[in-house]
C-alpha cells in the first residue's frame, strides 16, 4: 500500500447500532478496518448497507463507538452516493457542479485558481475531461456517477467512502472507477466501497464484510466470500 506517513485512517467500530422509528436498522456491528485498505460492504437489499455508510459519515445517530485514527492532521474525507437524480431544467454544467462540490462560495463567482487544476485532473481521471461544459442534467446516469466520483477526489482524500458508485454505470466506467480505486489504495487512502459485484470484491477488496442488519460475516474475500454461503444469503432475503 502506499507509504506510511500518508495512510488513511484505522476505523474501528464497536456495538454500533442504529434505530429509525421503531426499526431496528443496524444491531451490534462490530468491525475494523485497517488504515490504507479496501474494505468492501456487501449484503442485501434493505440489510443497512447505505444506513453504515451514513454512520460512519456521522449523519446518523447511533449507539456503540466509531473511531477513525488518523496518522495525522490531514483528515480529508471524499463520499460518493449512490445515482443522483437531477432537475432537467437546472442549467448547471459539469464544471458548475464540481465548483459546487468542492468550495465553499457560489459557483456563479468562478471556480478558485488554486482548485481549478486538480478538478480538471479529476475529471480527466474519470475521462470526462471533454464533457466540462456540458449540462451536468443532460449527462447518462453513469457519466454522472463518473463526475460524482470526480468531485470525491477534490482535495485528495484520506478516507473514500463509497455507496454503490458503479451501480448505474457501464463496463467501462467501472473499469475506470476500479483502477482509481486501486490507485487511491496504493497512495494509502483508507477506502469503504459498498458493492454488488462479488467478482470485482474478490478482485480489489483487502476485506469485506456482509452486512444483513447485523453482521454475517467479515475477512478477507478468499476466506468468507463462499458461493454457497452467499447464496443462501441472498436468496433468503430476495436478492442482491
Amino acid at each position: 500500500m502506499g507509504s506510511g506517513d500518508r495512510r488513511g485512517p484505522k476505523i474501528e467500530c464497536v456495538g454500533v447500532s442504529l434505530v429509525l422509528g421503531a426499526n431496528l436498522v443496524l444491531k451490534n456491528i462490530n468491525l475494523t478496518v485497517e488504515a490504507g485498505t479496501i474494505h468492501s460492504i456487501i449484503g442485501p437489499n434493505g440489510g443497512g448497507k447505505s444506513s453504515f455508510v451514513k454512520t460512519l459519515l456521522g449523519r446518523m445517530r447511533h449507539t456503540g463507538t466509531i473511531a477513525l485514527h488518523w496518522a495525522d492532521a490531514d483528515r480529508t474525507i471524499g463520499y460518493v452516493p449512490q445515482i443522483i437524480s437531477v432537475d432537467k431544467s437546472l442549467p448547471l454544467s459539469v464544471r458548475d457542479f464540481m465548483t459546487l462540490c468542492v468550495q465553499d462560495r457560489p459557483a456563479v463567482f468562478g471556480m478558485k485558481k488554486r482548485l481549478s487544476a486538480s478538478v480538471a485532473a479529476a475529471l480527466s481521471d474519470v475521462k470526462m475531461a471533454d464533457k466540462q461544459t456540458m449540462a451536468f442534467a443532460d449527462l447518462s446516469g453513469g457519466e454522472r456517477q463518473r463526475v460524482m466520483f470526480a468531485q470525491a477526489l477534490v482535495p485528495a482524500p484520506r478516507l473514500l467512502i463509497l455507496d454503490e458508485p458503479a451501480s448505474s454505470v457501464d463496463r467501462a466506467g467501472t473499469a475506470i472507477i476500479a483502477g482509481m480505486v486501486t490507485t487511491l489504495a496504493e497512495r494509502g487512502t483508507t477506502i469503504v466501497w459498498v458493492h454488488h459485484d462479488f467478482s470485482l470484491v474478490r478482485e480489489l477488496a483487502t476485506t469485506v464484510s456482509c452486512i444483513n442488519q447485523g453482521m454475517v460475516f467479515s475477512g478477507s474475500p478468499a476466506e468468507v466470500m463462499d458461493e454457497k454461503h452467499l447464496f443462501e444469503i441472498f436468496s433468503d432475503a430476495g436478492g442482491a
